[in-house]
């Protein structure tokens, strides 16, 4: 079982223990200047995969983007109005604040020694929970840049020393995030990190390199269009390291079944006691033509003519139309970071652009949407019904299409990297909202708060991006 409660309890005792009752009165005894890594890299891993996991519209709205969801009475989301609710500043807050800025004061002070119950760490423990917070830090970097574009990244996570930091190019960003992730992967394989702290692996880190060089591929693969030399170099090294090869290596969140610690889909779908959602029938359609063997698992049977979708973007009553399923009303959900599936669609795409260390486009694309069908609950055998169809089955001359709508269906759960899927390979096709009819977005325009406090760095990266709107695309996103 994963363990919060360490973290928990270990905070308690922080807070409750001090040598100096009578300490100046000017210190804020809820706010400590110094907290353990353990407590820190514990919060942050958490705080990411709520924020990536979470449906509350005034945060999150991927699963929205992606056209799985739509809303049953609040259109604005579904029809891409993301500036009403500060949805732009409050992803980049809590993914700045909540999670990069955190794992940095993580590192600093495993740096400086500062952990708690295992005593002095040798070189190489402490150069391995560097390395796990690296991994973390290069996804959330990845986030913002796959979010926004250019970020502010080599003068960021300053602090008072820089409240006002330059934006760096998103490209350039993402040379840096795989050079990263390439010198961690030694530290992680030479080196005991995080144990009771990390709320992924209980501190394996055979798990851990896997998932390091995993995130090192999806960067990879990710500008396989805009950088090919450089997307094959690193696909191969991640490869050659070593990734994700079962269902048993997924980076998951592990949820409790109880308060606090739930997960954030049980939280607006149960606890708020509202009926906001609905299927949209987008996907619903979509699974519906394939006879996806996964549709027990994603969607709920509540009607009784089988699943019907809610028009996205436009108003849905909730009893009219198929809801999310049970699994997502669970607390104690897993919340997706990276998964084996995810893996072998990158694994297929690389070889069939004929990358050095993968081949059998086929075999990789195969095992990715049995991959996906096992860990919903389906069996081989239904994996291999679904690939028998004309429809699904690989076909070369028509790879993108097919490999980014299975990619984008496998993706239900994990909803940003349905949006980003969609960017990359333009499938499947999506619906125009029924409301506004406006484009899907290519991006979120940048937060008000950096418009209004970061005046001259946000217009100089406005117009380095070719203007901050919804529809500029990003780097990799190449016609």
């Amino acid at each position: 079982m994963k363990k919060y409660i360490i973290a928990i309890l270990f905070i308690a005792v922080f807070f409750s223990c001090s040598d100096d009752q009578f300490e100046s009165l000017n210190t804020d005894p809820k706010n400590p200047q110094d907290v353990a890594a353990d407590f820190l890299f514990t919060s942050s891993t958490q705080a990411l995969g709520d924020q990536m996991a979470t449906p509350n519209v005034n945060l999150n709205i991927f699963r929205f983007i992606s056209q799985y969801w739509t809303a049953t009475t609040y259109l604005d989301e579904p029809n891409y109005n993301i500036v009403n609710r500060n949805i732009p500043s409050n992803h980049w807050a809590r993914i700045y604040q909540n999670v990069l800025f955190d794992l940095e004061d993580a590192k600093n002070n495993v740096q400086e020694g500062q952990v708690i119950s295992d005593g002095p760490l040798s070189e190489e423990d402490a150069a391995a929970r560097i390395a796990q917070i690296e991994v973390l830090q290069v996804y959330a970097w990845q986030v913002l840049v796959d979010t926004f574009g250019d970020i502010p990244y080599e003068s960021a996570l300053q602090g008072s020393q820089n409240p006002l930091p330059e934006y760096s190019e998103a490209e350039m960003i993402y040379q840096d995030l795989i050079n990263r992730l390439i010198e961690a992967d030694d530290a992680l394989a030479n080196g005991q990190g995080f144990t009771d702290a990390d709320v992924i692996y209980e501190g394996n880190m055979n798990n851990w390199r896997k998932f390091s060089n995993s995130v090192l591929l999806r960067l990879a693969m990710r500008i396989s269009e805009s950088n090919p030399t450089l997307s094959q170099d690193a696909a191969n090294t991640a490869i050659d390291n070593g990734v994700m090869t079962a269902n048993s290596d997924n980076a998951l969140i592990y949820y409790q079944s109880s308060p606090p610690n739930t997960n954030p889909l049980w939280v607006d779908l149960v606890q708020s006691g509202r009926s906001d959602y609905v299927t949209a029938n987008t996907i619903v359609d979509k699974l519906n033509e394939l006879e996806d063997p996964r549709r027990p698992f994603y969607f709920d049977d509540n009607l009784d003519n089988g699943y019907t979708g809610g028009t996205y973007g436009g108003s849905s009553p909730y009893a009219s139309f198929t809801h999310v399923g049970e699994t997502f009303l669970d607390p104690a959900h897993e919340g997706i970071l990276l998964d084996y599936a995810e893996v072998e669609f990158y694994l297929a795409e690389a070889a069939q652009r004929g990358y050095s260390s993968v081949s059998d486009a086929e075999s990789h694309y195969n095992a990715a949407i049995t991959a996906s069908i096992n860990y919903w609950g389906g069996s081989d055998d239904d994996a291999s019904d679904y690939l028998s169809q004309t429809e699904v089955a690989y076909d070369s001359t028509n790879w993108e299409e097919l490999l980014g709508t299975q990619f984008w269906i496998a993706m239900y759960d994990n909803p940003y990297q349905g949006w980003n899927v969609w960017r990359k390979f333009d499938a499947p096709e999506f619906n125009l909202p029924e409301s506004s009819g406006n484009p899907v977005p290519l991006r979120y325009t940048y937060p008000i708060t950096e418009q209004n406090l970061n005046t001259t760095n946000y217009n100089n990266a406005a117009n380095a991006i070719g203007g901050d709107t919804q529809q500029t695309a990003l780097f990799w996103d190449v016609e």
